[in-house]
């Protein structure tokens, strides 16, 4: 998805934009200054269906998917100007559809732990709320998958969403949004995932803790839990050589927008002969803008980050992993002027530290109050898929428990500290959280709603009680979810 910056200013209007409102590449209905009433045309309408997604010319996957589109539309709204939304369910399955990363009420946000209602099957709801806050969000079901490799976020039910803000400066030429996404999903028992890309060290109490219990389970005969494999892969649902290239011409700045939209799987990203200035995480500005040479996102991540157009060539901008790439995670960078076959150099070695971007020598106020959360896995405990507890208590679907009760706005600090060797992308519904400490490293300023948690490492994020109502705290990884990994916390 590429648009240009001019050329959106051109359409959109000068008006327009002085009146904070935007083009959508979503609808062709105008907007208007608030919202329409309920029994109104609705600003955008989604429609939930199966189809059939060509990724290439010899791979199609058929998924469910919105508007019969991989991805989803992008949806622009603007900040502080209330939408509608009609969502349609045109399958034999209630669902949900999550606004994530926007703080919205409860009965909106898309959870049913929350007490969100459903969309029936072959039915629909309309939604409306204040978008908010401004940044790269994006919308996805949120359903249990379970052992369906084809349901909840396995499927491709996921579209971005852009809120602009009050006061945009637009310093880039040329936007363009990705979204990463695996098809064709497979169980596998085939072992740990690569995890030594993030920074930080591990806890030797922690790691000892979860190295006893898997020698342990082992030890009774037990085989490793399930992991997810992928046969396909692909960038706004193309896969590498399939689409279109994304055209730049030299001395540009693009702004690129990803999404790690995958169900399971971190991602990293390099463009030959390239830098990332990372701008935003999670559509939050940095505190310290930095320059990377790997952009690296947990599952429901986005980096916003700008490149200048200075090494003119074809390029593959592709994932570090050469099995990942060579099938189809990635996609090509022409300059305007250049032939030739996409050319691949992998990057030197580098490791991702949020720590990069948070403000220096700065420490977050301390909290009204702490909640420690430990994190364990009980290996292969389910018919085979891990188990994951949380104080040693998994959450139980039928019930919707454990609850955790909070006072309204107080600050609360999140002491996650992880028991087991993987990486757990931590996400909180209906707020933005600070990370307020890294692997043992106070830090402040760094705003998102999802992060990434180093296996065997600690990590502190606060956040300010101001949503009443219920709120899902899980792992956003769909495996780990639906097996224990959540937790919901009531404001009262």
């Amino acid at each position: 998805m590429s648009v240009g910056r001019r050329d959106f200013l051109r359409l959109a209007g000068l008006a327009a934009l002085a009146a904070g409102g935007v083009a959508s590449t979503a609808t062709a209905c105008a907007r208007t200054p608030s919202a329409p009433p309920s029994t109104g045309k609705a600003d955008y309408t989604l429609r939930i269906g199966t189809g059939r997604v060509e990724l290439a010319s010899d791979t199609t996957i058929s998924t469910a998917t919105y508007n019969g589109q991989f991805p989803g539309p992008l949806l622009r709204f603007a900040e502080g100007r209330p939408v509608v939304v009609d969502v349609y369910n045109d399958t034999n399955t209630p669902e949900q559809l999550h606004w994530h990363g926007q703080r919205v009420p409860a009965e909106v946000d898309g959870a049913a732990e929350e007490g969100t209602p459903f969309i029936p099957a072959h039915g629909m709801r309309r939604v409306s709320f204040v978008p908010g806050p401004a940044g790269f969000r994006f919308y996805h079901t949120h359903v249990p998958a379970g052992n369906d490799l084809s349901a909840g976020f396995f499927s491709g039910q996921v579209g971005p969403v852009y809120i602009e803000p009050k006061n945009n400066p637009g310093a880039y030429d040329q936007e363009v949004f990705l979204v990463l996404k695996e098809f064709k999903p497979t169980l596998s028992t085939a072992g740990d995932v690569p995890a030594g890309f993030l920074a930080g060290a591990a806890v030797p109490e922690l790691k000892d803790m979860g190295e006893k219990a898997m020698a342990d389970s082992l030890a009774r005969g037990m085989p490793h839990g399930y992991e997810v494999g992928y046969d396909a892969f692909a960038i706004n649902g193309r896969k590498l050589g399939s689409g279109e290239p994304i055209k730049v011409q030299t001395a540009q700045r693009v702004l690129f927008h990803v999404l790690n939209a995958s169900a399971t799987e971190n991602r990293g990203l390099a463009l030959p002969g390239h830098v990332f200035q990372v701008v935003a995480l999670d559509g939050n500005p940095v505190p310290k803008p930095t320059t990377v040479p790997v952009l690296w996102l947990g599952t429901g991540e986005r980096v916003s980050a700008i490149v200048e157009m200075t090494h003119p060539g074809v390029w593959v901008l592709g994932d570090l992993a050469d099995d990942d790439r060579a099938n189809g995670m990635g996609t090509v960078v022409e300059y305007a002027g250049q032939t030739g076959q996409p050319q691949w150099v992998a990057p030197g070695p580098f490791q991702w530290d949020y720590r990069a971007f948070t403000l220096p020598n700065a420490s977050a106020p301390p909290p009204d109050h702490m909640i420690d959360m430990l994190i364990e896995k009980q290996n292969a405990a389910d018919k085979g898929f891990n188990v994951w507890t949380i104080n040693k208590i998994p959450f139980a679907m039928a019930t919707n428990e454990p609850v955790i009760q909070i006072e309204r706005d107080k600050r609360y600090r999140l002491r996650f500290r992880n028991a087991t060797d993987d990486i757990h992308p931590m996400h909180l519904h209906r707020h933005i959280f600070e990370v307020t400490n890294i692997a043992g490293t106070p830090t402040a300023g760094l705003r998102k709603d999802v992060v990434m948690l180093g296996g065997y490492q600690t990590m502190d994020v606060d956040f300010v009680s101001d949503q009443p109502g219920l709120s899902l705290l899980h792992c956003h990884a769909q495996l780990h979810m639906d097996h224990g990994f959540m937790t919901l916390l009531r404001c009262v």
